[in-house]
């Protein structure tokens, strides 16, 4: 069992912690009430961030002693949103939302995984009709070990994560999100994921 908090109680921070719950591990859900994110995150082995991507490095820069020493999994995508509230373009061109986290929080392992998806993937990957990939970024091979153990309790199977190596790699699975509003808009809100077919 792990202790986590999970930031965000949203559609995809209520997936998640819903999920790890049944799985067996002690989950804390935390919204935007002054002083709940820290103390979530201040009794927590692992902490996911599933806060609007827009405004998490802010959010989370706040936390740094809070988050000192523990995993960070990031799972948002930092965006600007078009006219009909759908992602449009990157908010860190050249880089991303985890290589930003992974430095104003350098003694935090930040891990990013599981933002190139729709939301109920995530916890439910064996539910589409072609095996899915999900991807690890991060520079501490243990805690990219940890959420390795975590995807397996949401559905993953060892075959389909695949490890792109340092937290830099974070910036191509970010960019991936602009993919996400075209595809909705031609298909529908019908639940996808990227897949490196073989």
């Amino acid at each position: 069992m792990t202790t986590i908090a999970v930031l965000g109680n949203g559609r995809v921070g209520g997936n998640l912690a819903t999920s790890l719950a049944l799985a067996g591990h002690e989950v804390t859900v935390a919204d935007r009430a002054p002083g709940e994110a820290g103390a979530a995150a201040r009794t927590a082995e692992v902490v996911i961030n599933a806060t609007p991507g827009a405004g998490s490095l802010e959010r989370l820069a706040a936390l740094r002693e809070e988050l000192r020493g523990k995993i960070l999994v990031d799972v948002s995508n930092a965006t600007t949103d078009g006219p009909d509230g759908l992602p449009a373009d990157l908010l860190y061109p050249g880089s991303s939302l985890a290589e930003q986290l992974q430095e104003a929080l350098p003694e935090t392992r930040v891990v990013k995984t599981l933002n190139t998806m729709l939301f109920p993937v995530m916890t439910a990957p064996a539910a589409l009709t072609e095996a899915p990939t999900v991807f690890l970024s991060g520079e501490d091979p243990q805690a990219k070990q940890t959420v390795r153990d975590l995807l397996a309790d949401l559905g993953w199977h060892p075959e389909w994560i695949t490890d792109l190596g340092g937290i830099r790699t974070a910036r191509a699975t970010e960019a991936a999100i602009l993919f996400v509003p075209h595809v909705i808009r031609s298909t529908g809100f019908t639940p996808f994921a990227i897949s490196i077919a073989r």
